[in-house]
Protein backbone atom coordinates (compact mmCIF):
# COMPACT_ATOMS: atom_id res chain seq x y z
CA UNK A 1 0.00 0.00 0.00
CA UNK A 2 2.31 2.41 1.45
CA UNK A 3 5.90 3.02 -1.07
CA UNK A 4 8.95 4.38 0.66
CA UNK A 5 8.46 8.10 -0.23
CA UNK A 6 4.86 7.96 1.24
CA UNK A 7 5.72 6.54 4.49
CA UNK A 8 8.73 8.67 4.93
CA UNK A 9 6.60 11.68 4.25
CA UNK A 10 4.06 10.14 6.75
CA UNK A 11 6.88 10.07 9.72
CA UNK A 12 7.82 13.68 8.63
CA UNK A 13 4.06 15.10 9.11
CA UNK A 14 3.64 12.77 13.01
CA UNK A 15 6.67 14.23 14.07
CA UNK A 16 5.78 18.30 12.49
CA UNK A 17 3.12 17.53 14.37
CA UNK A 18 4.51 16.70 17.64
CA UNK A 19 6.36 19.27 17.57
CA UNK A 20 4.25 21.91 16.91
CA UNK A 21 2.05 20.07 20.03
CA UNK A 22 5.18 20.48 22.29
CA UNK A 23 6.14 24.26 21.36
CA UNK A 24 2.32 25.01 21.68
CA UNK A 25 2.05 23.36 25.34
CA UNK A 26 5.21 25.17 26.34
CA UNK A 27 4.55 28.57 24.98
CA UNK A 28 1.17 28.49 27.27
CA UNK A 29 3.04 26.72 30.14
CA UNK A 30 5.32 29.92 30.17
CA UNK A 31 2.59 32.20 29.71
CA UNK A 32 0.78 31.03 32.59
CA UNK A 33 3.63 30.73 34.84
CA UNK A 34 4.46 34.60 33.74
CA UNK A 35 0.68 35.79 34.65
CA UNK A 36 1.19 33.78 38.07
CA UNK A 37 4.26 34.99 38.76
CA UNK A 38 2.69 38.62 38.28
CA UNK A 39 -0.19 37.98 40.17
CA UNK A 40 1.55 36.62 43.23
CA UNK A 41 4.18 40.12 42.91
CA UNK A 42 1.18 42.35 43.29
CA UNK A 43 -0.65 40.47 45.55
CA UNK A 44 2.43 40.50 48.03
CA UNK A 45 2.19 44.27 47.01
CA UNK A 46 -0.93 45.14 47.81
CA UNK A 47 -0.26 43.38 51.48
CA UNK A 48 2.76 45.30 51.59
CA UNK A 49 1.01 48.50 51.39
CA UNK A 50 -1.77 47.51 53.91
CA UNK A 51 0.49 46.91 56.48
CA UNK A 52 2.97 49.61 55.66
CA UNK A 53 0.00 52.09 56.23
CA UNK A 54 -1.56 50.79 59.36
Amino acid sequence: MFNSWNRKYTIKMILWIVSAIAIIAAGVTAYLVVKEQKKKEEEELEEYLDYSIQ
